[in-house]
């Protein structure tokens, strides 16, 4: 009988282990669902509000176009939440049908031990069993008989009960999953109403474009002439630090620059070192946020017989939201350009990470930064209302595309 037990309760452990990982996997998908709905009511609420009125109809298709993206991925989580739940059912299903036959059996055992006590009493009573023993050792052996016998029948009422409670208490878990699931398919359904409307006002807002497509193409020339111009601000100040570093370095450089690549130290080499050790490991430099834009030659989102180009990453974050150091190194420098927030370069070796579009910098020039730190506060646009931060990563004077270096960008 003990063999039988461990049999059952190591069986229910196997059982038990999925629903676990699928109760992990489902917190998981909730937090992702929370967060997806937190940005769809941001959007909700720039695209509604009357004092960004001077807003380019591009921008406002570009945040329209996020919504869309950012609802199809809530409703593709949804799915998975729903789909989730329906196996969690069914596992609750085949548990119940597992308990309903165990619970037979015990019922079964049970009634065939009280019968076989009744007849036992009967016909000999417990003392004259014990009296009629031929010696001492005899009448031991069937007094533990009788007290094991007596413990045999508690345990089977108490696995009994046992399984009665944890029926119950699955029955009650099926009937508030099935709830659950039928809130997620509602909601769903509510969402693809929402994202079909939001398609149509996406090709209202398309065609109007496309009147005008000569005045907007002029548009995304400006914006490219003025990326361009950034680009170049900063290929010229990452030259001057490359100078500057070079002649404090000195005769203490163990690798010798040039006037595109930083002479580096032992200690400037171990973290240059570590630094690519770390490619495709490197945390978000916001902690919450979605890659907007990726790095290079792409088409417009809006215009996409237009092809643009980035020198890096830009990612849309929520208001107030800070930018932090993805990895240890030194604030190199602090750049304010006109109508853009601030830039902040942190060094590392001779790796070069830059944040752009801040405000309210709470590190300064020359100061070491850990890990995930705190640099400043992503700066939101007064005419759009959205938060979006440009990531850069350089080699010396090298763009890189950051998409290779940090984690699942």
């Amino acid at each position: 009988m003990r063999l039988k037990q461990f049999i059952y309760i190591f069986g229910m452990l196997l059982m038990s282990i999925p629903s676990f990982s699928q109760s992990t996997k489902q917190q998981q998908l909730e937090e992702q669902r929370r967060r997806l709905k937190e940005q769809i009511e941001q959007m909700r609420v720039l695209l509604a509000d009357t004092k960004l009125k001077e807003r380019s109809v591009l921008d406002e298709v570009e945040t329209l176009s996020s919504k869309i993206s950012t609802r199809q991925n809530l409703i593709k989580i949804t799915n998975q939440q729903a789909n989730l739940l329906t196996r969690e059912i069914n596992n609750n299903l085949k548990k119940m049908e597992s308990y309903r036959d165990e619970l037979k059996a015990l019922k079964e055992d049970y009634a065939k031990m009280i019968v076989k006590s009744y007849k036992s009493k009967s016909q000999q009573s417990k003392i004259m069993f014990l009296l009629s023993s031929t010696n001492f050792t005899q009448a031991y052996k069937r007094l533990q008989y009788m007290k094991q016998y007596n413990e045999h029948r508690k345990e089977q009422a108490d696995q009994i009960q046992s399984r009665t409670d944890e029926l119950q208490t699955l029955n009650k878990g099926l009937l508030e999953r099935k709830k659950n699931k039928q809130l997620l398919v509602e909601e769903n359904r509510d969402a693809q109403e929402r994202l079909k409307e939001e398609k149509q006002q996406q090709q209202s807002l398309m065609a109007s474009i496309r009147k005008k497509e000569g005045t907007y193409k002029k548009e995304i020339k400006k914006k490219q002439e003025q990326a361009s111009a950034l680009d170049k601000a900063i290929q010229k100040l990452i030259r001057e630090a490359i100078a500057k570093a070079n002649k404090k370095a000195g005769k203490k450089a163990s690798k010798k620059g040039s006037a595109t690549t930083f002479a580096l130290t032992p200690e400037d080499k171990k973290l240059a070192d570590n630094f690519t050790s770390n490619k495709g490991k490197f945390p978000w430099p916001v902690g919450t946020g979605k890659l907007t834009r990726k790095y290079g030659r792409q088409p417009h989102p809006t215009l996409p017989n237009i092809q643009i180009n980035s020198s890096g990453v830009e990612l849309e974050t929520r208001p107030g939201e800070k930018a932090r150091a993805i990895f240890e190194g030194e604030v190199m420098a602090i750049q304010k350009l006109k109508g853009a927030g601030r830039l902040v370069h942190v060094r590392h070796g001779n790796y070069i990470t830059v944040y752009y579009n801040l405000e309210n910098i709470s590190v300064k020039e020359g100061q070491k930064l850990l890990t995930k730190q705190s640099i400043g506060e992503v700066r939101v646009n007064p005419t759009t209302g959205r938060a979006i931060m440009k990531f850069l990563i350089f080699k010396d004077t090298k763009k890189l595309n950051p998409q290779a270096w940090i984690f699942k960008m």
